[in-house]
């Protein structure tokens, strides 16, 4: 037997302590009759003293409240097997760890911006399989494809602008590693996510769009930043500021979002560009494209699906009712204290 709400089961601790309360208020009446003894009023009090009757009217209200605390608990009995089945895309979140990526032209910064992006599509995602690529100068799988979004959503709160050693900006090896996270044969049900400021050190973006293309990955590109940018920030090792990065010759370097690249690579792909926002209305426009896709069996699951059968306990417990206010004589409930 399983139980829908198992938590009200610790209510059966009131059943002994209702048996106790009931011993203890019919010895109680017993005493105050015989109290009465000397006087004619015991005789019309014997009546009421059954001892059978009250132990039997005792049995019945106990068990009564046994059984209603057990419909309450959901009592689920017996079932049949039920097969879901759960289809959708594989979706691959490629985000930007690059060390620009700390720059304070969308608040609080661009990497935080693009860690809240991804939590809020995950959050939106139903039945769709979702990865994780991470990236700087190189890029690596952070989550491979899973059902399991809580799992995901833990392991992005691992990106940070120091997770990857080497610096700079690698697009086209970001997109690289997003086509080789997905199943080898298939050239549909794809689709990639891309958030980044755009920038790009000589890894051939455009190239590797055009694989990504061929292999039937549609790519959506998100901007993180503003296109007059703004400097990008030294942190130390626990957060705090030191200043703005410099160049060889000694000017601060100033990273701005590379807005026609994202562009070019989401149209090379039959994807969408789109500039982030505070409402995320981005982020809708971008899932609402992608469920339109073509979607592919994911998982089959079959379970037990269990009957909830409350219904009989609770009856149990209304007639078990009845027939101590049968037995009892009585037009209520039996109040073992009253006279």
């Amino acid at each position: 037997m399983h139980f829908q709400h198992p938590i009200f089961l610790y209510a059966l601790l009131l059943v002994p302590a209702a048996v106790i309360f009931f011993i203890y208020a019919a010895r109680k009446k017993i005493l105050d009759a015989k109290k009465l003894a000397v006087s004619g009023s015991f005789a019309r009090l014997a009546v009421n003293l059954n001892p059978r009757k009250r132990v039997f009217s005792v049995i019945l209200l106990v068990s009564a409240l046994f059984f209603f605390i057990l419909a309450l608990s959901g009592p689920e009995i017996g079932g049949k097997l039920v097969e879901v089945k759960r289809s959708g895309i594989d979706l691959i979140i490629a985000v930007d760890c690059s060390a620009s990526m700390d720059t304070q032209d969308i608040k609080p910064s661009r990497i935080i911006k693009a860690k809240d992006s991804l939590a809020s599509i995950i959050n939106r995602m139903q039945g769709d399989r979702v990865g994780i690529v991470a990236f700087a100068g190189v890029a690596f799988v952070q989550c491979p494809l899973t059902l399991d979004y809580s799992a995901a959503k833990m392991l992005l709160e691992l990106l940070d602008t120091r997770l990857i050693p080497k610096p700079g900006t690698a697009l086209g090896e970001a997109i690289r590693t997003g086509i080789k996270s997905f199943p080898d044969k298939e050239r549909k049900h794809k689709a990639m996510i891309l958030l980044t400021d755009g920038e790009d050190h000589n890894s051939e973006p455009m190239a590797a769009a055009t694989e990504a293309r061929k292999e039937g990955v549609r790519i959506y590109t998100v901007g993180i930043g503003r296109p007059e940018g703004e400097p990008i920030p030294l942190l130390e090792t626990n957060g705090n500021f030191s200043g703005y990065r410099k160049d060889k010759s000694g000017q601060t370097v100033v990273s701005k979002l590379d807005e026609m690249l994202l562009q070019k690579i989401a149209l090379e792909t039959g994807g969408k560009y789109f500039r982030a926002t505070g409402s995320e209305v981005e982020l809708d426009r971008i899932y609402d494209d992608i469920s339109g896709m073509e979607k592919k069996e994911l998982k089959s699951t079959t379970y037990i699906k269990y009957e909830n059968r409350y219904q009989y306990f609770a009856l149990l417990a209304f007639l078990l009712i009845i027939v101590e206010m049968f037995i009892s004589g009585r037009k209520g409930f039996w109040v073992p204290w009253k006279k």
